[in-house]
C-alpha cells in the first residue's frame, strides 16, 4: 500500500486514466468493427473519415502505438477502396 499522499493522488489518477483509455480503445475498435460490415462506398469513405481521427487520436495518446495504428489505417483504406 502507498505510503505517501502523493502516491494515493497518483493511483486514484492512474485508475481514472486507464478507464478512459479502455473506453476510448473499445469504443474505437466497435466503430472499426461497423466500417468493416458496411457495403455502401459512399457510407464506408464517411465513416472512414470517422474512424480514421479516432485511431489517430489513440496513437497521439499513446494508448496504441503509431505503426500500429498506420497498420489499422492502411488496412481500412484498402478495404475501402475495394468496395465498389
Amino acid at each position: 500500500m502507498a505510503n505517501h499522499k502523493s502516491a494515493l493522488k497518483r493511483i486514484r489518477a492512474n485508475e481514472a486514466k486507464r478507464l478512459r483509455n479502455k473506453y476510448q480503445h473499445k469504443t474505437t475498435r466497435t466503430f472499426i468493427k461497423k466500417l468493416k460490415s458496411v457495403t455502401d462506398k459512399v457510407e464506408a469513405l464517411e465513416l472512414f473519415k470517422t474512424v480514421t481521427s479516432m485511431i489517430d487520436k489513440l496513437a497521439k495518446k499513446n494508448i496504441i502505438h503509431k505503426n500500429n495504428a498506420a497498420n489499422k489505417k492502411s488496412k481500412l483504406a484498402k478495404f475501402v477502396s475495394s468496395l465498389s
